[in-house]
């Protein structure tokens, strides 16, 4: 994994001279380089303004920005393009971790699933689609804030009832999963998870461990319910974990039983300490590639268990156009189970990129917090051939950037748009949001609660990753103490038990840090 490269704006702009022909075509308002015919735009939302400054005559400079040897003219510098992930596992799997008293492996740390794991108060759509809030605060660090792009889906319980689901749950009962609190809350939570679908809902359920089977086919919850439980119930663990023909069957029986108007989705329940067969995520995903273009069948990734194939499971939900999430009880399994997922089975996005144009009048450097894994290039954002992440009705998505804004810089800093598809008929559709300098909170803990939560989740998230010189700290990180402290206050002023939940944990990787 590359280390982050903080991109100096006006160090770049000689460089950019080399590319003016590129950026005219990849960064204005126009055509992109793709057929955009079809774009839906927002009133108002006109897609990236045309940089502040002039593109110059087109000959080649020698000037490099980062002291980095180009040997072609170099990206827009002022842009940061990624695909839209509402991934919650590396929280859930760092506070099990921290539980059990051991820290984090730095790699398993994502401060953007720690940020997006707390509830949000973004403004909803009217419709599908996606609202756009972009806001931020200045930290204690000189000319540097914390700037929050805020993306929100209309809420889950609007424009009436959901399409049907087809769910294949595919589960893994290798040996390892024998550990309480693995196999045994799986069961338990699919067995209420049952007995809440709609009758029009269809369960099937693969399971694997060093071979795959098909245990039950795709079957209607109306008046099969006792079968899908005795199905559930009757699952023992054995053996080693062949994940990949675990995924491969589970794809094979989704197709065969393949709605259509429903949801078609896999559920892969695993700790993913994949030991038999194919371990290459992007192996496993080519060999099924066809039913998940084809078909739209997403996957969702449940992991389980003190020892977490965490990587295995991100880089598959990655590849397999989903998302993950991690439980470690008997709460957080049916929430997810019998909340989240049954709620959450329609798609508002797909393919859904998010897009932010920094103004290098005002804007010195900046950097996108997290989203490692889900960078897309620049001029990829407009095409659609390119995968992004997909989203469903109650969703916010949240980035954090780190933005050094040039002394006494007034005006427009950025510009966010969002680009999604729409989940039938595929057509693109755009909305955008604009900050503005004179909108910054003079001081990040003076402003709005939900931004300092985000704030505190994002620090927390870098003070895991510490020591490990692939990252580099945020500006005006706080003491573990001062962070504790800071939940403690936005739990009270939020009434948010899941802030609580934040301040006890960091509270305990303090104290392991000692």
């Amino acid at each position: 994994m590359e280390r982050y490269r903080i991109r100096r704006l006006r160090g770049a702009l000689l460089a950019l001279t080399a590319a003016s022909g590129l950026l005219l075509t990849a960064c204005g308002a126009g055509d992109t380089g793709s057929d955009n015919s079809g774009v839906d735009r927002a009133d108002g939302a006109t897609g990236f303004p045309a940089p502040h400054y002039s593109r110059g005559s087109g000959e080649q400079d020698t000037a490099t920005p980062d002291d980095e040897s180009r040997g072609i003219a170099p990206s827009p510098d002022y842009l940061s393009t990624f695909a839209l992930d509402v991934d919650t596992a590396s929280y859930g799997y760092a506070r099990r971790t921290l539980a059990e008293g051991r820290r984090p492996a730095p790699s398993t740390v994502r401060p953007e699933e720690f940020v997006n794991s707390f509830r949000q108060d973004y403004e909803r759509p009217d419709g599908n689609g996606f609202s756009v809030t972009v806001d931020g605060a200045r930290t204690d660090e000189e000319d540097w804030s914390l700037v929050r792009v805020g993306l929100a889906t209309r809420s889950a319980t609007e424009h009436g009832e959901r399409p049907p689901a087809a769910l294949t749950f595919v589960i893994d009962i290798s040996g390892s999963m024998a550990e309480p609190g693995r196999l045994d809350l799986a069961q338990n939570s699919l067995g209420v998870m049952t007995d809440r679908l709609r009758d029009d809902d269809s369960v099937a359920v693969v399971t694997f461990s060093d071979e795959a089977e098909t245990v039950l086919p795709m079957t209607r919850l109306d008046g099969n319910r006792d079968e899908i439980h005795d199905a559930i119930n009757s699952l023992e663990p054995t053996y080693s974990t062949n994940l990949g023909a675990g995924v491969e069957t589970g794809y094979a029986t989704a197709v065969e039983g393949l709605r259509e108007g429903a949801t078609n989705r896999v559920v892969l329940v695993s700790d993913a300490l994949a030991n038999d067969g194919d371990t290459d995520p992007d192996s496993i995903l080519e060999r099924i590639d066809g039913a998940r273009r084809e078909h739209g069948i997403t996957l969702f990734g449940v992991g389980v268990g003190s020892d977490y194939g965490d990587a295995l499971m991100e880089r598959l939900a990655d590849k397999g156009d989903g998302h993950t999430v991690y439980v470690s009880g008997d709460d957080e399994a049916e929430q997810v189970f019998c909340e989240q997922l049954p709620r959450n089975i329609d798609l508002t996005a797909r393919d859904a990129k998010a897009q932010v144009a920094f103004d290098p009048e005002t804007v010195a450097e900046f950097r996108l917090v997290g989203y490692d894994n889900r960078r897309v290039a620049d001029d990829d954002f407009r095409d659609d051939r390119v995968d992004g992440g997909e989203v469903g009705p109650g969703h916010t998505v949240t980035a954090l950037y780190a933005v050094r804004t040039e002394p006494g810089a007034e005006g427009h800093l950025a510009t966010a748009t969002v680009r999604w598809q729409d989940p039938e008929t595929r057509t693109p559709h755009e909305e955008s949001g604009q900050l503005e300098s004179d909108s910054l909170d003079d001081s990040l803990w003076s402003a709005s609660p939900r931004l300092q939560v985000t704030a505190v989740a994002a620090y927390f998230a870098d003070a895991l990753r510490r020591g490990d010189e692939r990252w580099d700290s945020l500006p005006g990180a706080p003491s573990f103490r001062e962070l504790a402290g800071r939940a403690d206050d936005l739990a009270d002023t939020t009434e948010d038990e899941a802030v609580r939940g934040l301040a006890d944990t960091i509270r305990r990787a303090r104290h392991l840090g000692r």
